[in-house]
């Protein structure tokens, strides 16, 4: 799995960071998102899919 993100579409609602907190962070500036993890390990993926499919502005890509 590789993750890329649009910080351009990022509205910061934090849906991400719940549901995969060791992949994805938020500024405390603005509240954009943060990837941790561009590959993240298999553990991870199920919630990095939440996150993705979560995500209000569809600011994370997941490719399998």
């Amino acid at each position: 799995m590789h993750i890329t993100i649009d910080e351009a579409k990022c509205c910061g609602a934090g849906q991400c960071v719940l549901a995969a907190p060791g992949v994805f962070d938020q500024r405390d500036e603005d509240g954009v998102l943060i990837l941790l993890d561009a590959d993240p390990p298999e553990s991870a993926h199920a919630g990095v899919r939440d996150a993705a499919g979560r995500c209000p502005a569809a600011a994370i890509g997941v490719r399998e």
